[in-house]
């Protein structure tokens, strides 16, 4: 047992008094004589026991009156879980959840209304010497600090829904990280939720010395269907050319999603409409088709038509309809004729030719595709830009030299994962498979004849088979030998054919497979900028070079908010980082004072989207045994706390107790006579 007031216990010196009217209070007795002396002894005797045991009782009584009276004001108490010593200094750490699923109704209105409320009732259940610090989805550097009672309360009424998603144990450690710099003060965890199953899954690791409390807020499981992922099919986008966009629809009901309406809109006008039915816990995709872009930036956003749950009805993202494809076309002391046929043909390329001792390593990443023929040796200075180029998206296409030096291609290739030319093979054969299944040629006959007409070759290089198994054949020759083929390569790909652009090797410079291979590599190529972020995964955005001026910067604005992101630069590219800093999903515009550098898209976490929460028992699985889950209802936080974590309070009892002694006393005073005195 212990005390909240010890003090108080130096008023036990007054049971001093009592004792010394006991010793003091003797009262006299007058002498009668009789001649009957031994009886008379005998009655005397009698009568001075039964005095005795009054005044005993009496003197206990009020001994015990005074004692629970000193201790009903010094407020004992059986230490609970969360109980400080006397004069200890007590830190609390509320989290209140502001997440999207926050917004669903309950009876006190939303549940992020409930939860502020709880959060003040946790106030108040501690003493006006605690300190409080309030913790969000937002992890805000201004929550970091401690606050009192009217200031928690007033950081309270501020929180508002957040775009943030985050895990239990991101939020404890998060707790611990503050309650750990305390000192000697008792730190209390609590976390007010709705607790969704998407917050994690696992035991959670918890200090010790941490009581952690999980407030579990009442949620209705609601039908929800959201639009998780989007994709496009065309790598290269062109004016007016027709595009397939391919949507990913997720049913987080335990109910069918029947004809569930969705409207596709670029730059404000609607392009698409669809309906769509859906099972329960399933996930659905399909494919709209849309046309007649102009060059430019695309804002898209995908509406879908789902009631009740609406803070995941939009998806946005955004891309770049190019008005020309620039291509490099690197050869060695003369332009290749052939790839300017190919790419020539068709005014959507436009061609930069250099030779390989004059390339532009700054601008290689403006390129989607890279051509090399005809280069005898590959400078390590090349290699390693290409190598960077590859690695971030870029396309390379490799056709070696008739007199190639294999070391410096060995050098460029291998380091890329891709096969590269090993030895010189003179001898006629031709190719004889056609890999249909291959991106570069899927959907792009519509009948293949049953002999079709293959290059017919002279000499080729044979290729190191060793990667063979990591790469993807395009053409092959007798036996099953690659002839072209195609290797991924971080975000890129590289392609290399055994034979130069030369006849003397084949015909296939002149061959229309030719033609039709380099486009579709062409068009399948590209790094493009993705397609969507998503808020609050801190992760960066990765552009294309953006050179700017002393007294220029960047600003992601979106209406009247204006958002100056971190910006660094690193070989080939710039990374934008906007930390915290952006709450709404939407279109912002990238700009550099005032021209739109591009648009990028923003959504929500769609983890908030499944509507599926733990139930207090799984909770209780994934703390320690000495942490609780209260599920409050229309109970009072104050009361199940109390009576959960801060221990049995006495002092009303030992209130009871004196009044109980004292009431004993009075009662011996009035109405307990010892034996009378009698004479016979």
């Amino acid at each position: 047992m212990q005390f909240v007031y010890p003090a108080f216990l130096f008023a036990l010196f007054a049971l001093v008094i009592p004792v010394i009217i006991h010793l003091f209070n003797f009262r006299r007795y007058h002498k009668v004589y009789f001649s009957n002396v031994q009886f008379l002894k005998e009655v005397q005797e009698q009568q001075a026991s039964g005095r005795n045991l009054k005044e005993r009782l009496i003197l206990a009584s009020r001994l015990l009156a005074i004692t629970f009276l000193v201790f009903a004001f010094a407020r004992p108490y059986l230490p609970g879980k969360i109980s400080a010593k006397p004069g200890q200094q007590q830190v609390v750490s509320v989290f209140v959840d502001n997440s999207y699923s926050m917004q669903a109704l309950s009876r006190e209105g939303t549940l992020l209304d409930e939860a502020k409320t709880r959060a003040k009732e946790i106030a108040q259940t501690f003493d006006i010497n605690t300190r409080f610090q309030i913790l969000t989805q937002d992890f805000e550097g201004k929550h970091q600090r401690l606050l009192s009672r009217d200031e928690f309360n007033d950081a309270v009424d501020a929180i508002k829904i957040s775009a943030q998603s985050r895990a239990m144990q991101a939020i404890i450690n998060r707790q611990q990280s503050l309650l750990q710099t305390q000192g000697h003060a008792k730190g209390s965890a609590f976390i007010v939720s709705d607790f969704q199953k998407n917050m994690g899954g696992v035991k959670l690791n918890i200090d010790t010395n941490l009581n952690v409390n999980f407030i579990q807020l009442k949620a209705n499981t609601l039908p929800n269907i959201a639009a998780d992922s989007v994709w496009l099919l065309n790598a290269v986008h062109r004016p007016g050319e027709s595009e397939k966009l391919v949507i990913r629809l997720h049913n987080y009901a335990d109910e069918k999603g029947v004809n569930v309406p969705l409207k596709l809109s670029i730059n404000g006008a609607q392009k698409a409409l669809g309906s769509y039915t859906i099972n329960p816990n399933s996930i659905q995709t399909d494919t709209l088709a849309f046309s007649g872009l102009q060059a430019g930036w695309q804002r898209v956003e995908l509406q879908l038509q789902d009631n009740p749950v609406t803070f995941d009805n939009q998806f946005y993202f955004s891309f770049y309809v190019q008005a020309q494809m620039p291509v490099l076309l690197v050869s060695g002391d003369k332009p290749d004729v052939y790839l300017n046929a190919v790419f020539g043909s068709d005014p959507f390329f436009k061609i930069t030719q250099t030779t390989d001792g004059h390339v532009d390593y700054s601008n290689l990443l403006q390129y989607p595709i890279i051509v090399i023929s005809n280069v005898k040796a590959i400078s390590g200075g090349l290699a390693q830009q290409l190598k960077v180029y590859v690695q971030k998206g870029g396309t390379l296409a490799v056709f070696p030299s008739f007199d190639a030096d294999l070391g410096t291609y060995q050098s460029l290739l291998q380091p890329l994962n891709a096969a590269f030319p090993e030895k010189l093979i003179k001898r006629d054969t031709k190719v004889t498979g056609i890999n249909l299944q291959a991106q570069v040629y899927r959907n792009t006959f519509e009948n293949m004849p049953q002999n079709p007409d293959l290059p017919q070759v002279k000499a080729y290089y044979q290729l190191n088979n060793n990667l063979s198994a990591s790469g993807e054949k395009l053409l092959s020759l007798a036996g099953n030998l690659p002839f072209w083929e195609q290797f991924k390569y971080q975000q890129g790909k590289v392609y290399i054919s055994a034979v130069p652009l030369d006849e003397t090797f084949s015909n296939l410079p002149r061959h229309a497979l030719f033609v039709t291979t380099m486009l579709r590599i062409a068009l399948l190529s590209g790094h493009d900028q993705a397609l969507y972020y998503t808020l609050g995964n801190n992760q960066s955005i990765e552009t294309a070079p953006i050179q700017t001026g002393p007294n220029e910067i960047l600003t992601l604005v979106q209406g009247d908010q204006k958002i100056i992101p971190d910006v660094r630069r690193q070989e080939g590219s710039t990374l934008l980082y906007v930390s915290d800093q952006l709450h709404k999903p939407g279109h912002y515009q990238l700009m550099k004072q005032d021209s739109t550098v591009q648009w990028l898209a923003f959504n929500n976490n769609r983890s908030e989207s499944d509507l599926h929460y733990f139930s207090k028992a799984e909770l209780q699985n994934l703390l320690p045994k000495k942490s609780n889950v209260l599920a409050p209802g229309s109970a009072s936080i104050k009361t199940m706390l109390t009576e959960t974590n801060f221990g049995l309070q006495l002092w009303k009892l030992c209130l009871l107790l004196a009044l109980v002694f004292l009431a004993i006393e009075i009662l011996l005073v009035r109405f307990y006579k010892p034996g009378k005195t009698v004479v016979s």
